[in-house]
């Protein structure tokens, strides 16, 4: 019997170490990589989507995400988070050096961390571009999703007679610390500090789950040793778009085309400034467009505005309710675009991502106008500009001759001639073989009869029957 009994177990573990063996030599594991190595914005947000998505496709066993970052937006790494939690496909992060803020919530959201030596992740704090800590309305909902994204990670519940514990995979007190510098947790932090780990330091508290150098050694810790890396490379268009659609750049295209229009208004007929106005305005509408944030009615509604500021400029005499309505249209386009509304509606839209459009545009529209009249000084001057050819430095003085009326008039007093057309008071007259517009000083004159010229007043000629 008892020989019987060893044999089984022996045949068990030669089974075992057999299908082992089988397991490891067989087909390879794809592991699908994604980095994430810069400040985190809609462009890291775009291409987590399309490497999730690609990911899918192609059958994927794992994604590890390679990351080293300083943080960036709350909205776009709330999404990258929620993609992450949400994903059927185990979802690993190696920390090269940085997972600071928006990294650490992204980080977090991963079913597994490892970390570099000498890496660090915590610090999310909500701050603004200036690097200024942000109101509490801000930190609430940064410590809210942090606080959830550790509790997707829990352990066991474990009920003892009447009181029932959560033992916890990650405990969310440390992530709301990571925020909250008020956060008091004994032993770890205390008051007045924000929460950052080391690797060892996030080994002992469950933020991470071993220390490695390199992505080999983080899938052999994983315990996948035969496998295949397919790396997520953007393709030329979505780096051109990524780049397009960054804030800075979006700011520049602004003062482009305030700067393109401004110029062209200096200079006679349609030329080079409205060329590069119109190239710079479809730069900045159309990767927003293709990114879905940049509607048909919020480019339309900019298109109207710069028409009735036109039309306010070379039409209407004065400055009143076009131009006012122009740069209303012009100014509420260029900020609707960066901005994922539906129709007015900003329900879902982050206080973050309203800011970050206002400052955008604001900062643009203001740099773009100033600078305008400082290079306007240095391109078109008449002494020295590099472009004073196209503009006009002439002044027409009237001592010199120039008047804006036919002077002709003027020496037509006293002048005799017969009525051209009957004059009902105004028709026109002839007058030493030329034909005059004229207006009865007296009663209506038939045509033929004579006249002759008594004044001039406003570049017209008055006349009476002789």
């Amino acid at each position: 019997m008892k020989r019987t009994l060893l044999l089984l177990i022996l045949l068990s573990f030669v089974l075992n170490q057999s299908i082992f063996a089988q397991e490891n030599s067989g087909e390879k594991k794809l592991v699908y990589q994604l980095n994430i190595k810069d400040n985190i914005m809609p462009k890291t947000w775009r291409d987590t989507q399309h490497a999730f998505a690609e990911a899918d496709s192609l059958d994927a066993d794992l994604i590890l995400i390679h990351m080293n970052t300083y943080g960036g937006t709350v909205l776009d790494a709330d999404s990258i988070r929620t993609k992450i939690l949400n994903s059927r496909i185990p979802v690993y992060v190696f920390i090269d050096n940085n997972a600071a803020s928006a990294g650490a919530l992204i980080s977090i959201a991963c079913d597994s961390i490892y970390m570099r030596k000498g890496g660090s992740i915590g610090a999310a704090t909500v701050v603004n571009q200036t690097g200024e800590k942000m109101p509490d309305k801000y930190q609430s909902y940064m410590r809210s999703i942090m606080r959830a994204t550790a509790e997707s990670h829990g352990g066991d519940t474990i009920i003892s007679g009447q009181d029932t514990t959560f033992h916890w995979f990650r405990d969310p007190q440390i992530a709301e610390a990571m925020v909250d510098e008020r956060v008091y947790i004994p032993g770890i932090i205390d008051t007045g500090k924000v929460l950052t780990f080391t690797p060892t330091e996030a080994m002992k508290n469950g933020y991470c789950e071993g220390i490695a150098e390199n992505i080999p050694e983080v899938l052999q810790k994983i315990g996948v040793e035969n496998y295949e890396i397919v790396e997520y490379t953007p393709s030329f268009i979505e780096k051109i778009i990524g780049f397009l659609v960054n804030p800075i750049v979006s700011g520049i295209l602004i003062m482009a085309i305030i700067g393109g229009i401004y110029f062209e208004l200096q200079t006679p007929g349609i030329g080079f400034p409205l060329g590069v106005a119109i190239v710079a305005a479809v730069a900045y509408f159309a990767p927003l467009y293709l990114e879905g944030l940049a509607a048909n009615w919020e480019i339309l509604l900019f298109i109207v505005g710069l028409i009735l500021i036109a039309v306010e400029i070379f039409v209407l005499p004065g400055f009143g309710i076009a131009g006012i309505l122009g740069i209303l249209f012009t100014f509420t386009g260029l900020v609707l675009s960066l901005i994922e509304n539906v129709v007015f509606n900003f329900e879902n839209v982050h206080p973050d991502r309203i800011v970050t459009a206002l400052t955008t545009v604001l900062v643009a529209l203001f740099a773009g106008f100033m600078g305008s009249l400082f290079l306007s000084k240095k391109l078109f001057t008449a002494e020295r500009g590099v472009f004073r050819n196209l503009s006009l430095h002439e002044v027409q003085e009237k001592e010199r001759g120039f008047v804006g009326v036919d002077t002709t008039i003027k020496t037509m007093k006293g002048k005799t001639g017969i009525a051209y057309t009957v004059l009902r008071p105004s028709g026109k007259v002839q007058i030493e073989g030329k034909i005059y517009d004229a207006v009865s000083n007296l009663g209506m004159i038939d045509k033929g009869e004579s006249i002759v010229v008594v004044k001039d007043e406003a570049a017209q000629l008055y006349v009476e029957k002789v």
